[in-house]
């Protein structure tokens, strides 16, 4: 066996910093293996004992994966901030810390499917953890393990060990060593270790990354100097939510096919989101996410009380205002500097018309660490890379393995022990484990697969979206409707998901069925913001028809769970939950919000 020379951008110093991450994040492991109780409580909610910041910090880590900083680095170089909207979504949280963490925490689920069992009925818990196990596997997994092997094939890309005529690249060696060692935390230590480390992660992530942010002003000579550098059209975060033709700057993007003929002409920003789909579709994805998935939602089950969960929610959203700061601007200052020339090793980013490379932009954030920083502190933002990674798979893994164990083996042996019920989710996430390995050979040779993956949660959330928005306002709805609601919105997201396949992967055979004016050429051309719309208003259709077409549901039955249900002491529960601090707390998320808003105006 022979191994590679490693990439001489990191130094012996830098190693010496991601070992003293790794060494901290294995004590953090070994402390909860060996505080564990061997329940079910404990191992998928972590007791629910769980404090505020650990819940914000564990939430925000989840989300803010490898390929996030990447790509927001990337987008921030190419398009300045336009993506913020994205990362804007925080008040996203602040439905979840005011609306409904009261019904989650009267509920005491341990699950999303199993609060829409209450809710609604089983048959309705059986649908979406089926679609949430499906979702998570060919998404979340997916994009972690992609992320995984390009971390670790951009940081040494010599790196290489021969086993016999076998030859293994460090794609191949990063996604093993990421999944192995993420899954075996999760798997021995269960959510406890998860929220944790993902504390843990966060600190590092968010130290990691200012640095490189306040590098990189200090580098270019300050803020002012980045806005001198760099279009207004750049700092524009309203460009995106205007009219198409209201603007002068805005021009249409023509999309051909094979043959070279124009087949849609469509208005974006920059080649990337029309503006209705931005209004529209972008919200309901983000309450889908982070008001319903289970991915997010199960860190707020693990507070002990109302008052817990929703102040680790609002903390965050706090935190969710970080990566327009930490990961876009540095992008944006990348860009700067490559058209300044002080750093040449980024002058491929910056054209001959001063405009930015797009494919060398989307490298943003690791040329600025390989080129930028000094030793030492490029271990650390290395180290916050991996964080990223690991704790948005440990959450994926993390969330499967409740799913299961919860929503579907606990179904089927009612009567099984707190023993065996721990053991399940071990051996569940250990599927996960090799489920995740036996993508790497497919995920490897995969192009677009990050911006394809985005389709697939704008398909699939829209019905669930429906049924949980609908279901806590409106105590009228009943199960038939949540159900049919379902079924509808499911089967339309899948029929566009089977359209675009063939489309997406160039499979030879399908150009009859495909020609222009036809069917399936309509359904693929519809842009994908304005299908989850679709599907959106479909399954809302759906739901209260058939609910109203149906009896009325037993209120008994959903005491607590939905607005004008709830008794006397759970209203004076929840009353009690929150003070002045929740609200000036909220306050000032929507405050920078706002702020952002008026100051990234062009």
């Amino acid at each position: 066996m022979t191994t590679a020379a490693s990439s001489p951008t990191l130094t012996s110093l830098d190693w010496v910093m991601i070992a003293a991450y790794f060494s901290v994040l294995l004590a953090v492991a070994w402390w909860v293996v060996r505080t564990r109780k061997d329940t079910a409580t404990d191992y998928f909610l972590a007791g629910r004992n769980l404090g505020w910041w650990v819940i914000g910090a564990s939430i925000f880590a989840s989300n803010i994966g490898s390929e996030h900083i990447v790509g927001l680095a990337g987008s921030g170089a190419s398009d300045g901030v336009a993506m913020a909207h994205y990362e804007l979504h925080a008040w996203c949280l602040l439905m979840l810390a005011w609306v409904f963490v009261p019904f989650y925490a009267r509920s005491m689920v341990f699950t999303m499917p199993e609060f829409l069992e209450r809710r609604f009925s089983a048959p309705s818990r059986y649908v979406l953890s089926l679609v949430s196990l499906v979702t998570f596997v060919v998404s979340k997994i997916a994009v972690g393990i992609f992320a995984g092997g390009v971390v670790f094939a951009t940081l040494l890309p010599e790196m290489c060990v021969h086993l016999g005529s076998l030859e293994i690249n460090s794609f191949w060696i990063g996604s093993v060593l990421v999944i192995v060692l993420t899954g075996l935390y999760t798997m021995l230590g269960g959510m406890r270790a998860v929220a944790y480390n993902d504390a843990v992660q966060v600190i590092v992530l968010i130290i990691g990354s200012a640095t490189l942010t306040v590098y990189g002003l200090i580098k270019l000579g300050g803020w002012a100097e980045l806005r001198a550098a760099l279009p207004s059209d750049m700092f524009n975060l309203w460009k995106p939510l205007i009219p198409a033709g209201v603007q002068g700057t805005w021009a249409p993007v023509l999309e051909h096919n094979a043959a070279g003929e124009v087949v849609r002409e469509a208005w974006y920003f920059n080649g990337h989101f029309p503006w209705l789909g931005m209004l529209f579709c972008a919200p309901i994805i983000g309450l889908w996410y982070w008001c319903t998935d289970q991915y997010i939602v199960q860190r707020a089950l693990g507070a002990p009380d109302q008052r817990t969960a929703r102040r680790g929610s609002i903390f965050a959203a706090f935190l969710k205002l970080f990566p327009v700061y930490l990961f876009i601007i540095p992008g944006m200052i990348c860009f700067a500097l490559a058209k300044s020339g002080t750093i040449p090793g980024l002058a491929p980013m910056a054209g001959p018309d001063g405009q930015p490379v797009r494919e060398v932009a989307q490298a943003a954030f690791p040329m600025m660490v390989q080129y930028l920083l000094p030793a030492g502190l490029r271990g650390l933002v290395v180290a916050g890379l991996l964080s990223a990674l690991m704790g948005s798979l440990a959450g994926v893994f993390n969330a499967c393995s409740t799913l299961f164990t919860v929503d579907l083996y606990a179904k089927m042996k009612p009567h099984a022990t707190q023993h065996q019920m721990v053991r399940t989710g071990r051996i569940a996430t250990g599927v996960m484990i090799l489920v995740a390995l036996a993508w790497i050979p497919v995920i490897q040779g995969a192009h677009g697969l990050y911006n394809y993956l985005q389709t697939v949660q704008g398909y699939l959330a829209p019905p669930i979206f429906v049924v949980f928005f609908f279901g806590v306002f409106n105590k009228r709805l009943n199960a038939q409707g949540c159900l049919w609601a379902m079924i509808v919105g499911f089967a339309l997201g899948l029929f566009r998901m089977l359209v675009d396949t063939p489309v997406t992967l160039g499979l030879a055979g399908f150009e009859q069925g495909y020609s222009p004016g036809s069917l399936l050429w309509i359904v693929n051309n519809i842009y994908f913001q304005y299908f989850s719309v679709l599907i959106t208003i479909v399954s809302a259709i759906v739901m209260v028809v058939v609910s109203h077409a149906t009896a009325e549901p037993d209120y008994d039955r959903m005491k607590g769970l939905v607005y004008g249900t709830a008794t006397g002491e759970q209203s004076r529960q929840t009353s009690v939950s929150w003070s002045w601090r929740e609200v000036v707390a909220s306050a000032v998320v929507l405050s920078c919000i706002v702020g952002a808003y008026v100051y990234f105006r062009g």
